[in-house]
C-alpha cells in the first residue's frame, strides 16, 4: 500500500498553525486563571495575613531580623514580600498587586492584624 505524504509548499502555513495553537493555549490559560481568580485571591489574602502576623511576632517579640523571619514561612510563600515600619512597629506582607495585610505590635497585646478601615484612618 502506498501512503500519501502531504507537504506544504508554503512555510507560512506552519507558522500560522503554530500561532493558532499558541493563541488557543493562551486563551485556555487566561480562562483558567479567570475561573480560579476568587480562589487565588482568597489564598493570597490568607497567606499575606499569616505572613504579616508571623513576621511581626518573630521580629518584635522574638527579636529576630526580618530576613531571618522568612525561615518561619510555609513552603509556597516565596511570592509574599515583607516590609517593616519601625516607627509604627508594623509589618506588612504583600503579594504583588493582589493582596496585602498589616500586623502591628502593641505592648501587652502582641501583634494584632489591622483592618483596611484602621489603615485608612491614618
Amino acid at each position: 500500500m502506498a501512503t500519501v505524504k502531504i507537504r506544504s509548499s508554503n512555510p507560512r502555513t506552519k507558522w500560522r498553525v503554530a500561532l493558532y495553537i499558541g493563541a488557543i493555549f493562551l486563551l485556555i490559560v487566561i480562562g483558567l486563571l479567570a475561573y480560579n481568580a476568587t480562589f487565588i485571591k482568597g489564598q493570597l489574602d490568607v497567606g499575606t495575613a499569616y505572613g504579616a502576623r508571623v513576621a511581626c511576632s518573630c521580629h518584635y517579640i522574638g527579636g529576630r531580623d526580618i530576613d531571618d523571619c522568612r525561615k518561619d514561612f510555609e513552603p509556597g510563600m516565596e511570592v509574599i514580600g515583607l516590609t517593616v515600619d519601625k516607627k509604627r512597629k508594623r509589618v506588612t506582607a504583600s503579594a504583588p498587586m493582589i493582596a496585602s495585610a498589616t500586623a502591628e505590635f502593641r505592648e501587652g497585646w502582641g501583634c494584632v492584624m489591622l483592618t483596611d478601615t484602621q489603615l485608612e484612618q491614618e
